[in-house]
């Protein structure tokens, strides 16, 4: 079992990371609103990867890693182990209000505006925001990777 929640640990920690990177990388790339067709394949793209990649990897890696805890003893006073299910759920979190939300709603609406139900107006407000969303959590989810490769001696509080 331990060896199972581990790999699915791993496998939800690369998918999870690629897709933010991925993300990334689609936003640095995005066509102008003007352009609004090339803008709406952009983002129905990127809400398909928030929503089949992001989502399930983050759901996937935050799972297997709490189960790990929960079934492994040795964990239970690993203060690296705790460090990493706080950013983790911290992660998840911010995930879900900060890549998976916007990037739906973003697709949603420039699927709209596409057919004219939708002002393009209204259209690129989270860019900005979505990109630092992005590059916060790439970066402690790396500190993630790192506290599980590493395994810092810190110590918890006895409870």
């Amino acid at each position: 079992m331990r060896r199972s929640l581990k790999f699915l640990h791993t496998m939800g920690a690369i998918g999870l990371m690629g897709a933010m990177a991925s993300l990334l990388v689609m936003l640095n790339a995005m066509p102008p609103v003007s352009d609004l067709t090339a803008y709406a394949a952009m983002r129905g793209a990127m809400g398909a990867i928030a929503t089949w990649i992001f989502f399930p990897s983050l759901g996937l890696t935050l799972i297997a890693g709490l189960l790990a805890i929960a079934l492994n003893r040795g964990f239970h006073n690993a203060g690296w182990a705790w460090l990493k299910a706080a950013t983790g759920i911290l992660v998840f979190e911010s995930g879900f209000v900060g890549v998976l939300g916007p990037m739906q709603q973003e697709a949603d609406l420039s699927a709209g505006a596409l057919v004219g139900k939708v002002d393009p107006a209204m259209l690129a407000q989270t860019l900005g925001p979505e990109r630092n969303t992005l590059w916060v959590l790439l970066a402690i989810a790396t500190v993630n990777v790192v506290l599980g490769i590493w395994r810092p001696r810190l110590s918890r509080r006895p409870a």
